[in-house]
């Protein structure tokens, strides 16, 4: 490593900051994406199930890599104009994880009792209100771990884009490895780098459960008793107690 001078340090710090910002856009278009489409994978509509199903069904069978060439090559002689790498890396990384997100927004909708629905029927709350007030709310908490996971596979895709030359961590090792000959010490450095980032993705990514679950009254696993930790109530009106059972006060 002590072949790697300062200024083969500062191109790897540029590639992290490449490498960060990448993933922060791809996750908020993908966080948008999942929510839009995993909402819409649970539509009364059979037409809008089916749009929805099927952008998953392709996003998730198609290849992010192959995807990402096609994007930057193909999709200017259809429209005659050509994303920069940057932004064409963003909407792969961002429409393909999102599809798979949206299978976590529609499993964790799915997992909300059926009771606390129909409590909302009972109040007069509009579909949109069910969901706003009730079931995203309480699905909300069950999203955020495998949304970390998600997270923390984006950042590692987000090492594709250096085929497009974009200089993210990975293109700057390559560039590093060729200007000092030395394989070993800079992937070496660049597997640091990825794990710091993963591993302060991880520690945030737990927070955001912790004060979901608190949002709907739900304690830490770590503390509380089994009737405390499965008691739900919804802030969002304070009228309504939803609890556990299903029930409505």
């Amino acid at each position: 490593m002590s072949e790697i001078n300062s200024h083969l340090w500062e191109l790897l710090f540029r590639g992290l900051w490449v490498t960060v910002q990448l993933t922060i856009y791809s996750a908020a278009l993908g966080a948008f994406v999942a929510l839009v489409v995993g909402i819409a994978r649970s539509h009364r509509l059979r037409t809008v199930r089916f749009i929805s199903g099927l952008y998953f069904e392709v996003f998730r069978g198609t290849s992010a890599l192959i995807l990402m060439l096609w994007v930057f090559f193909v999709l200017p002689l259809a429209f005659g104009w050509q994303l920069v790498p940057m932004w064409a890396a963003v909407l792969t990384l961002g429409l393909t994880y999102g599809a798979y997100g949206s299978e976590v927004v529609r499993g964790a909708m799915a997992a909300v009792a059926p009771a606390q629905r129909e409590a909302g029927i009972a109040l007069s709350f509009s579909p949109a209100q069910q969901l706003r007030k009730i079931v995203l709310p309480q699905a909300w908490p069950e999203m955020v771990p495998p949304f970390n996971n998600l997270l923390i596979e984006l950042l590692k895709g987000t090492a594709l884009v250096s085929i497009l030359g974009v200089g993210d961590t990975s293109f700057a090792a390559s560039l590093v490895r060729n200007a000092t000959g030395q394989s070993a010490p800079v992937y070496t450095v660049i597997l640091v780098m990825y794990f710091v980032v993963a591993f302060v993705i991880t520690r945030v990514m737990r927070l955001v459960e912790r004060r979901a679950k608190a949002g709907i009254g739900q304690r830490p696993a770590t503390g509380g008793s089994s009737s405390e930790k499965s008691g739900l109530r919804h802030r969002s009106d304070p009228a309504v107690e939803i609890n556990s059972t299903g029930g409505a006060a």
